[in-house]
Protein backbone atom coordinates (compact mmCIF):
# COMPACT_ATOMS: atom_id res chain seq x y z
CA UNK A 1 0.00 0.00 0.00
CA UNK A 2 1.18 3.25 -1.06
CA UNK A 3 2.39 5.75 1.80
CA UNK A 4 0.70 8.53 2.73
CA UNK A 5 1.35 11.48 5.41
CA UNK A 6 -0.21 11.20 8.63
CA UNK A 7 -3.30 13.20 9.21
CA UNK A 8 -2.70 15.73 12.20
CA UNK A 9 -5.42 15.53 14.40
CA UNK A 10 -6.12 19.34 16.35
CA UNK A 11 -6.06 18.50 20.04
CA UNK A 12 -8.93 19.73 22.72
CA UNK A 13 -7.19 21.25 25.47
CA UNK A 14 -9.29 23.31 28.57
CA UNK A 15 -9.34 26.87 28.30
CA UNK A 16 -10.68 29.29 30.52
CA UNK A 17 -14.67 30.60 29.28
CA UNK A 18 -14.13 33.95 27.76
CA UNK A 19 -18.25 34.36 26.45
CA UNK A 20 -20.36 36.17 27.97
CA UNK A 21 -23.51 34.41 29.41
CA UNK A 22 -25.69 35.41 27.00
CA UNK A 23 -26.37 32.08 25.15
CA UNK A 24 -26.51 29.84 28.06
CA UNK A 25 -29.57 27.74 27.51
CA UNK A 26 -30.00 28.59 24.07
CA UNK A 27 -30.67 26.86 21.00
CA UNK A 28 -28.23 27.67 17.81
CA UNK A 29 -30.12 26.50 14.17
CA UNK A 30 -27.88 26.93 11.05
CA UNK A 31 -27.22 25.94 7.54
CA UNK A 32 -23.67 25.73 5.94
CA UNK A 33 -22.13 25.08 2.98
CA UNK A 34 -18.66 22.98 2.18
CA UNK A 35 -16.18 22.20 0.70
CA UNK A 36 -14.14 18.45 1.61
CA UNK A 37 -11.29 17.15 0.79
CA UNK A 38 -10.92 13.32 0.99
CA UNK A 39 -8.53 10.93 1.85
CA UNK A 40 -5.89 10.36 -1.05
CA UNK A 41 -6.35 6.92 -1.09
CA UNK A 42 -10.13 7.22 -2.33
CA UNK A 43 -9.38 9.27 -5.24
CA UNK A 44 -12.33 11.12 -5.10
CA UNK A 45 -12.19 15.07 -5.95
CA UNK A 46 -12.42 17.70 -3.81
CA UNK A 47 -16.28 18.73 -3.51
CA UNK A 48 -18.59 21.11 -2.42
CA UNK A 49 -21.84 19.82 -0.09
CA UNK A 50 -23.92 21.20 2.61
CA UNK A 51 -25.86 20.34 5.52
CA UNK A 52 -27.34 21.87 8.85
CA UNK A 53 -26.52 21.65 12.18
CA UNK A 54 -28.25 22.08 15.56
CA UNK A 55 -26.55 22.77 18.87
CA UNK A 56 -27.52 23.77 22.93
CA UNK A 57 -25.66 25.73 25.34
CA UNK A 58 -25.43 23.79 28.77
CA UNK A 59 -23.02 26.93 30.12
CA UNK A 60 -21.14 30.12 28.35
CA UNK A 61 -18.04 27.64 28.26
CA UNK A 62 -19.75 24.45 27.23
CA UNK A 63 -22.00 23.28 24.59
CA UNK A 64 -23.46 19.94 22.67
CA UNK A 65 -24.43 19.95 18.95
CA UNK A 66 -25.61 17.63 15.89
CA UNK A 67 -25.13 18.15 12.23
CA UNK A 68 -25.62 16.18 9.07
CA UNK A 69 -23.79 16.73 5.93
CA UNK A 70 -24.90 15.54 2.00
CA UNK A 71 -22.16 15.65 -1.25
CA UNK A 72 -21.97 13.65 -4.37
CA UNK A 73 -18.07 13.42 -4.78
CA UNK A 74 -16.41 12.38 -8.31
CA UNK A 75 -14.09 9.61 -8.82
CA UNK A 76 -10.95 10.87 -10.74
CA UNK A 77 -10.74 7.83 -12.10
CA UNK A 78 -14.26 8.80 -14.28
CA UNK A 79 -17.79 6.80 -13.29
CA UNK A 80 -20.35 7.49 -11.51
CA UNK A 81 -20.69 9.90 -8.38
CA UNK A 82 -20.70 8.60 -5.32
CA UNK A 83 -23.00 9.78 -2.39
CA UNK A 84 -21.84 10.82 1.42
CA UNK A 85 -23.99 11.24 4.02
CA UNK A 86 -22.50 12.52 7.22
CA UNK A 87 -24.04 12.41 10.85
CA UNK A 88 -21.80 13.94 13.72
CA UNK A 89 -22.43 14.66 17.37
CA UNK A 90 -19.64 17.36 18.89
CA UNK A 91 -18.78 18.57 22.63
CA UNK A 92 -18.43 21.72 21.97
CA UNK A 93 -15.86 24.54 23.83
CA UNK A 94 -16.63 27.75 23.79
CA UNK A 95 -14.95 31.53 24.26
CA UNK A 96 -15.19 34.84 23.38
CA UNK A 97 -17.10 37.84 23.50
CA UNK A 98 -20.63 39.10 22.31
CA UNK A 99 -19.37 39.56 19.40
CA UNK A 100 -17.29 36.86 18.20
CA UNK A 101 -17.57 33.80 20.05
CA UNK A 102 -14.43 31.12 19.17
CA UNK A 103 -15.10 27.25 19.64
CA UNK A 104 -13.38 24.47 18.99
CA UNK A 105 -15.09 20.58 19.29
CA UNK A 106 -14.82 17.21 18.68
CA UNK A 107 -16.69 14.17 18.70
CA UNK A 108 -17.83 11.30 16.73
CA UNK A 109 -19.09 11.13 12.90
CA UNK A 110 -20.65 8.57 10.97
CA UNK A 111 -19.52 8.62 7.01
CA UNK A 112 -22.28 6.12 4.47
CA UNK A 113 -20.88 6.28 1.30
CA UNK A 114 -23.48 4.38 -1.82
CA UNK A 115 -24.60 4.90 -4.60
CA UNK A 116 -21.45 3.50 -6.61
CA UNK A 117 -20.02 -0.30 -6.44
CA UNK A 118 -16.41 1.11 -5.28
CA UNK A 119 -18.34 3.53 -2.40
CA UNK A 120 -21.14 1.45 -0.75
CA UNK A 121 -19.55 1.29 2.75
CA UNK A 122 -19.86 3.21 6.18
CA UNK A 123 -17.13 4.34 8.23
CA UNK A 124 -16.79 4.93 11.50
CA UNK A 125 -14.40 7.99 12.83
CA UNK A 126 -13.55 10.92 15.00
CA UNK A 127 -13.43 14.24 14.06
CA UNK A 128 -12.14 18.07 15.90
CA UNK A 129 -12.48 21.35 14.57
CA UNK A 130 -11.82 24.87 15.29
CA UNK A 131 -14.14 27.91 14.16
CA UNK A 132 -15.65 31.00 14.97
CA UNK A 133 -19.00 32.37 15.28
CA UNK A 134 -18.63 36.39 14.04
CA UNK A 135 -21.96 37.93 14.80
CA UNK A 136 -24.04 40.03 12.59
CA UNK A 137 -26.66 40.89 15.09
CA UNK A 138 -27.64 39.54 18.51
CA UNK A 139 -29.03 36.17 16.95
CA UNK A 140 -27.21 35.45 13.92
CA UNK A 141 -23.95 34.97 13.12
CA UNK A 142 -21.66 33.86 10.05
CA UNK A 143 -20.03 30.67 11.38
CA UNK A 144 -16.82 29.47 9.84
CA UNK A 145 -15.01 26.03 10.51
CA UNK A 146 -12.12 23.64 9.70
CA UNK A 147 -12.85 20.21 10.51
CA UNK A 148 -10.29 17.15 10.17
CA UNK A 149 -12.41 13.45 10.14
CA UNK A 150 -10.01 10.30 11.45
CA UNK A 151 -11.38 7.16 10.55
CA UNK A 152 -9.35 4.75 12.18
CA UNK A 153 -10.27 1.39 10.04
CA UNK A 154 -12.22 2.00 6.28
CA UNK A 155 -14.52 0.34 4.42
CA UNK A 156 -12.83 1.25 0.97
CA UNK A 157 -10.76 -1.27 0.03
CA UNK A 158 -7.77 0.66 -1.33
CA UNK A 159 -7.26 1.65 2.74
CA UNK A 160 -7.21 0.75 6.14
CA UNK A 161 -7.45 4.06 7.79
CA UNK A 162 -8.65 7.62 6.45
CA UNK A 163 -8.67 11.38 6.98
CA UNK A 164 -10.45 13.59 5.56
CA UNK A 165 -10.43 18.07 6.00
CA UNK A 166 -13.83 19.85 5.67
CA UNK A 167 -13.92 23.27 5.54
CA UNK A 168 -17.74 25.01 5.92
CA UNK A 169 -19.27 28.77 5.95
CA UNK A 170 -22.73 28.86 7.02
CA UNK A 171 -25.29 31.37 8.96
CA UNK A 172 -26.36 30.20 12.23
CA UNK A 173 -29.21 31.57 14.66
CA UNK A 174 -29.98 31.58 18.15
CA UNK A 175 -33.31 31.34 19.71
CA UNK A 176 -34.16 30.39 23.62
CA UNK A 177 -34.03 32.38 25.98
CA UNK A 178 -33.65 35.88 25.19
CA UNK A 179 -30.25 37.47 24.22
CA UNK A 180 -29.36 40.24 26.13
CA UNK A 181 -26.82 42.71 26.80
CA UNK A 182 -25.01 42.87 29.92
CA UNK A 183 -21.99 45.47 30.04
CA UNK A 184 -20.93 44.63 33.69
CA UNK A 185 -21.08 41.20 33.15
CA UNK A 186 -23.00 40.60 36.32
CA UNK A 187 -24.98 37.58 34.78
CA UNK A 188 -28.40 40.22 34.54
CA UNK A 189 -29.39 41.88 31.55
CA UNK A 190 -28.47 45.75 31.09
CA UNK A 191 -32.43 46.51 30.71
CA UNK A 192 -33.20 44.68 34.28
CA UNK A 193 -29.80 45.46 35.93
CA UNK A 194 -30.82 47.57 38.49
CA UNK A 195 -26.86 48.62 39.16
CA UNK A 196 -25.35 48.83 35.73
CA UNK A 197 -21.55 49.25 37.33
CA UNK A 198 -21.28 46.48 39.37
CA UNK A 199 -17.33 45.77 39.72
CA UNK A 200 -16.06 42.47 37.91
CA UNK A 201 -16.51 39.43 40.15
CA UNK A 202 -18.88 40.85 42.57
CA UNK A 203 -22.07 38.68 43.52
CA UNK A 204 -25.07 40.10 42.35
CA UNK A 205 -28.74 39.39 43.43
CA UNK A 206 -31.62 39.23 40.88
CA UNK A 207 -31.52 42.62 40.32
CA UNK A 208 -27.85 42.65 39.34
CA UNK A 209 -27.12 45.04 42.48
CA UNK A 210 -24.04 43.67 44.43
CA UNK A 211 -24.22 41.57 48.00
CA UNK A 212 -22.58 42.77 51.33
CA UNK A 213 -23.44 40.02 53.76
CA UNK A 214 -20.70 41.59 56.46
CA UNK A 215 -21.90 44.98 55.86
CA UNK A 216 -18.35 46.06 55.31
CA UNK A 217 -19.11 48.00 52.44
CA UNK A 218 -16.73 45.18 50.30
CA UNK A 219 -18.84 43.35 48.02
CA UNK A 220 -19.26 39.25 48.23
CA UNK A 221 -17.31 38.04 45.64
CA UNK A 222 -14.54 40.80 46.17
CA UNK A 223 -14.51 40.16 49.91
CA UNK A 224 -11.05 38.38 51.04
CA UNK A 225 -12.78 37.92 54.30
CA UNK A 226 -16.30 37.53 53.90
CA UNK A 227 -17.60 37.24 57.56
CA UNK A 228 -15.96 40.62 59.18
CA UNK A 229 -17.69 41.58 62.27
CA UNK A 230 -20.32 44.73 61.81
CA UNK A 231 -18.83 47.86 62.91
CA UNK A 232 -15.48 46.36 61.82
CA UNK A 233 -12.48 48.76 59.64
CA UNK A 234 -11.64 46.98 56.38
CA UNK A 235 -9.26 47.29 53.79
CA UNK A 236 -9.52 47.00 50.23
CA UNK A 237 -9.49 43.61 50.17
CA UNK A 238 -12.48 43.45 52.90
CA UNK A 239 -10.51 42.46 55.82
CA UNK A 240 -10.55 43.74 59.26
CA UNK A 241 -8.12 46.29 60.25
CA UNK A 242 -6.15 46.41 63.96
CA UNK A 243 -3.73 49.32 63.74
CA UNK A 244 -2.61 48.11 67.35
CA UNK A 245 -2.36 44.79 66.79
CA UNK A 246 -4.44 43.58 69.95
CA UNK A 247 -6.67 41.03 67.95
CA UNK A 248 -9.97 43.76 68.47
CA UNK A 249 -10.25 44.98 64.88
CA UNK A 250 -10.47 48.73 64.60
CA UNK A 251 -14.10 50.48 64.73
CA UNK A 252 -15.13 48.20 67.34
CA UNK A 253 -11.79 48.32 69.63
CA UNK A 254 -12.73 50.93 72.28
CA UNK A 255 -8.77 51.21 73.15
CA UNK A 256 -7.42 51.78 69.76
CA UNK A 257 -3.64 52.44 71.25
CA UNK A 258 -3.04 49.27 73.23
CA UNK A 259 0.85 48.83 73.84
CA UNK A 260 2.29 45.89 72.00
CA UNK A 261 2.12 42.84 73.95
CA UNK A 262 -0.68 44.27 76.03
CA UNK A 263 -3.75 41.70 77.20
CA UNK A 264 -6.96 43.27 75.83
CA UNK A 265 -11.30 41.85 76.72
CA UNK A 266 -13.67 42.22 73.92
CA UNK A 267 -13.37 45.74 73.54
CA UNK A 268 -9.83 45.88 73.06
CA UNK A 269 -8.95 47.55 76.12
CA UNK A 270 -5.95 46.19 78.38
CA UNK A 271 -6.67 43.93 81.47
CA UNK A 272 -4.82 44.04 84.32
CA UNK A 273 -6.12 41.00 87.03
CA UNK A 274 -3.62 42.46 89.84
CA UNK A 275 -4.89 45.87 89.63
CA UNK A 276 -1.27 47.28 89.88
CA UNK A 277 -1.76 49.65 86.84
CA UNK A 278 0.62 47.79 84.00
CA UNK A 279 -1.31 45.61 81.87
CA UNK A 280 -1.36 42.01 81.85
CA UNK A 281 1.38 40.79 79.01
CA UNK A 282 3.80 43.51 80.02
CA UNK A 283 3.31 43.19 83.42
CA UNK A 284 6.34 40.48 84.49
CA UNK A 285 5.21 39.96 88.44
CA UNK A 286 1.30 39.30 87.33
CA UNK A 287 0.15 38.19 90.82
CA UNK A 288 1.41 41.63 92.79
CA UNK A 289 -0.73 41.77 95.63
CA UNK A 290 -3.55 44.22 96.24
CA UNK A 291 -2.06 48.03 97.45
CA UNK A 292 1.62 47.36 96.63
CA UNK A 293 3.42 49.74 94.87
CA UNK A 294 5.31 48.38 91.43
CA UNK A 295 7.62 49.22 88.91
CA UNK A 296 7.54 49.86 85.02
CA UNK A 297 7.45 45.78 84.93
CA UNK A 298 4.68 45.63 87.16
CA UNK A 299 6.94 44.23 90.20
CA UNK A 300 7.06 45.03 93.65
CA UNK A 301 9.12 47.83 94.86
CA UNK A 302 10.70 46.34 97.83
CA UNK A 303 12.62 49.91 99.38
CA UNK A 304 13.62 48.01 102.88
CA UNK A 305 14.33 44.48 101.31
CA UNK A 306 11.78 43.05 104.08
CA UNK A 307 10.01 40.94 101.65
CA UNK A 308 7.17 43.19 101.83
CA UNK A 309 6.25 45.20 99.01
CA UNK A 310 5.97 49.22 99.72
CA UNK A 311 2.18 50.30 99.50
CA UNK A 312 1.48 47.30 102.10
CA UNK A 313 4.52 47.32 104.79
CA UNK A 314 3.47 48.98 108.04
CA UNK A 315 6.95 49.12 108.59
CA UNK A 316 8.74 50.77 105.89
CA UNK A 317 12.18 51.48 107.11
CA UNK A 318 12.59 47.94 109.14
CA UNK A 319 16.60 47.06 109.44
CA UNK A 320 18.20 45.18 107.27
CA UNK A 321 18.02 41.25 108.09
CA UNK A 322 15.16 41.53 110.38
CA UNK A 323 12.92 38.90 110.11
CA UNK A 324 9.30 40.83 109.46
CA UNK A 325 5.74 39.54 109.66
CA UNK A 326 3.19 39.78 106.71
CA UNK A 327 2.70 43.13 107.77
CA UNK A 328 6.57 44.09 107.13
CA UNK A 329 7.11 44.69 110.92
CA UNK A 330 9.87 42.91 112.73
CA UNK A 331 8.51 39.94 114.38
CA UNK A 332 8.90 38.09 117.35
CA UNK A 333 10.99 35.17 118.15
CA UNK A 334 9.86 32.14 118.41
CA UNK A 335 13.11 30.21 118.95
CA UNK A 336 11.11 25.96 118.47
CA UNK A 337 10.24 27.47 115.64
CA UNK A 338 6.17 25.86 115.96
CA UNK A 339 4.99 29.53 114.89
CA UNK A 340 4.11 30.57 117.96
CA UNK A 341 5.94 33.62 119.45
CA UNK A 342 8.26 32.71 122.53
CA UNK A 343 6.24 35.22 124.52
CA UNK A 344 2.97 33.56 123.98
CA UNK A 345 4.44 29.55 123.93
CA UNK A 346 3.45 28.17 126.91
CA UNK A 347 5.53 24.99 125.61
CA UNK A 348 8.80 26.67 124.09
CA UNK A 349 10.53 23.77 123.71
CA UNK A 350 8.11 22.00 121.40
CA UNK A 351 10.11 19.74 118.39
CA UNK A 352 10.35 19.80 115.11
CA UNK A 353 6.83 19.26 113.21
CA UNK A 354 4.99 19.09 116.11
CA UNK A 355 1.15 20.47 115.63
CA UNK A 356 0.41 22.64 118.50
CA UNK A 357 -2.09 24.74 119.00
CA UNK A 358 -3.01 28.61 120.02
CA UNK A 359 -0.70 28.33 123.54
CA UNK A 360 2.26 26.47 121.04
CA UNK A 361 1.61 23.40 123.17
CA UNK A 362 1.37 19.86 121.17
CA UNK A 363 -2.01 19.06 120.03
CA UNK A 364 -2.75 15.47 122.27
CA UNK A 365 -6.13 14.86 120.72
CA UNK A 366 -8.11 15.50 117.14
CA UNK A 367 -11.84 15.74 116.90
CA UNK A 368 -12.09 12.25 116.74
CA UNK A 369 -10.79 12.31 120.03
CA UNK A 370 -8.69 9.28 118.50
CA UNK A 371 -6.28 7.76 121.41
CA UNK A 372 -2.67 8.73 121.63
CA UNK A 373 0.08 6.39 122.48
CA UNK A 374 2.74 7.38 124.09
CA UNK A 375 6.05 6.48 122.07
CA UNK A 376 9.11 6.35 123.61
CA UNK A 377 7.38 6.43 127.60
CA UNK A 378 9.60 2.96 128.99
CA UNK A 379 9.83 1.36 132.00
CA UNK A 380 12.12 -1.40 133.60
CA UNK A 381 11.33 -4.90 133.10
CA UNK A 382 8.57 -6.31 134.64
CA UNK A 383 8.38 -3.25 137.19
CA UNK A 384 6.55 -0.07 137.02
CA UNK A 385 9.51 2.65 137.46
CA UNK A 386 9.98 4.69 134.19
CA UNK A 387 12.95 5.22 132.60
CA UNK A 388 14.73 8.06 132.20
CA UNK A 389 14.25 8.55 128.53
CA UNK A 390 10.41 8.74 129.02
CA UNK A 391 10.69 11.75 130.59
CA UNK A 392 10.76 14.20 127.70
CA UNK A 393 7.63 12.96 126.06
CA UNK A 394 6.20 13.21 129.64
CA UNK A 395 7.26 16.47 130.06
CA UNK A 396 5.30 17.54 126.56
CA UNK A 397 2.51 15.74 127.68
CA UNK A 398 2.01 17.55 131.10
CA UNK A 399 2.76 20.83 129.16
CA UNK A 400 -0.17 20.31 126.93
CA UNK A 401 -2.22 19.34 130.18
CA UNK A 402 -1.32 22.24 131.60
CA UNK A 403 -1.89 24.70 129.16
CA UNK A 404 -5.78 23.09 128.05
CA UNK A 405 -6.90 22.64 131.81
CA UNK A 406 -10.66 21.67 130.21
CA UNK A 407 -9.12 18.17 128.86
CA UNK A 408 -9.78 15.56 131.04
CA UNK A 409 -7.89 11.84 130.39
CA UNK A 410 -7.73 8.36 131.54
CA UNK A 411 -4.15 6.54 131.27
CA UNK A 412 -4.50 3.24 130.19
CA UNK A 413 -1.50 0.79 130.60
CA UNK A 414 -1.28 -2.05 128.11
CA UNK A 415 1.22 -5.14 128.10
CA UNK A 416 1.79 -8.24 125.72
CA UNK A 417 0.78 -11.72 126.54
CA UNK A 418 3.80 -12.86 128.25
CA UNK A 419 3.06 -14.54 131.80
CA UNK A 420 0.28 -14.62 133.23
CA UNK A 421 -3.03 -12.18 132.85
CA UNK A 422 -3.39 -11.55 136.66
CA UNK A 423 0.07 -10.50 136.75
CA UNK A 424 -0.02 -8.19 134.11
CA UNK A 425 -3.18 -6.73 134.37
CA UNK A 426 -1.73 -5.95 138.39
CA UNK A 427 2.00 -4.69 136.64
CA UNK A 428 -0.04 -2.42 133.61
CA UNK A 429 -2.34 -0.19 136.41
CA UNK A 430 0.94 0.23 138.60
CA UNK A 431 2.64 1.81 135.37
CA UNK A 432 -0.62 3.77 135.06
CA UNK A 433 -0.39 4.76 137.95
CA UNK A 434 3.00 5.86 137.56
CA UNK A 435 2.99 8.31 134.55
CA UNK A 436 -0.37 9.61 136.76
CA UNK A 437 1.74 10.40 139.86
CA UNK A 438 4.63 12.03 137.51
CA UNK A 439 2.19 14.09 135.26
CA UNK A 440 0.73 15.42 138.53
CA UNK A 441 4.32 16.70 139.86
CA UNK A 442 4.38 18.43 136.48
CA UNK A 443 1.16 20.43 137.39
CA UNK A 444 -1.35 18.46 136.03
CA UNK A 445 -4.59 17.97 138.64
CA UNK A 446 -4.71 14.90 139.77
CA UNK A 447 -8.65 14.96 139.44
CA UNK A 448 -8.28 15.40 135.24
CA UNK A 449 -6.48 12.29 135.44
CA UNK A 450 -7.46 8.33 135.75
CA UNK A 451 -5.42 5.39 135.61
CA UNK A 452 -6.71 2.08 134.34
CA UNK A 453 -4.39 -0.80 133.99
CA UNK A 454 -5.79 -3.01 130.95
CA UNK A 455 -2.71 -5.81 130.87
CA UNK A 456 -2.92 -7.91 127.88
CA UNK A 457 -6.62 -7.73 126.74
CA UNK A 458 -5.91 -4.95 123.49
CA UNK A 459 -3.44 -5.73 122.33
CA UNK A 460 -2.39 -4.23 118.87
CA UNK A 461 -0.37 -6.33 117.11
CA UNK A 462 -0.03 -10.34 117.43
CA UNK A 463 1.90 -11.60 120.61
CA UNK A 464 3.99 -14.06 118.33
CA UNK A 465 6.55 -11.61 117.95
CA UNK A 466 8.95 -9.96 119.50
CA UNK A 467 8.12 -6.63 117.17
CA UNK A 468 4.37 -7.15 118.03
CA UNK A 469 4.60 -7.41 121.70
CA UNK A 470 6.38 -4.66 121.95
CA UNK A 471 4.12 -2.39 119.94
CA UNK A 472 1.43 -4.10 122.65
CA UNK A 473 3.76 -2.30 125.85
CA UNK A 474 2.45 0.68 125.94
CA UNK A 475 0.33 3.80 127.68
CA UNK A 476 -2.20 5.25 125.56
CA UNK A 477 -3.92 8.89 126.88
CA UNK A 478 -7.60 9.35 126.67
CA UNK A 479 -9.56 12.02 126.26
CA UNK A 480 -12.95 11.67 128.71
CA UNK A 481 -14.69 14.84 128.06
Amino acid sequence: MRARTPLLLLCLNTVPALCVGQHTHQFEIGAFGSFTRYDRAFMLDNQIGGGGRLGYFFSPAVGFEFDIGYQQPTPKTGGANATLALGSGSLVLNMGNEHNLFYMLGGYTRLAFGANPGFSFTDNGFHGAIGDRIFLGEQVALRLEGRAIYSPSTGFSGGNWAGHIVGSVGLSIFTGPNSFRDTDQDGVADKKDACPGTPAGAVVDARGCPSDSDHDKVYNGLDACPNTVEGAEVDARGCPKDSDADGVNDGIDKCPNTPTGARVDAKGCPTDSDRDGVPDGPDQCPNTPAGATVDTNGCPVDSDHDGVPDGIDKCPNTPARTEVDTAGCQRASDTDGDGVDDTKDKCPGTAAGTRVDAAGCPILFTEAKTPVVLRGVTFETGRSALKPDSYTILDIVAASLVANPDIKIEIGGHTDATGSAATNTVLSQARADAVRTYLAQKGVALERMVAKGYGPSQPVAPNTTAAGRAQNRRVELRQTN
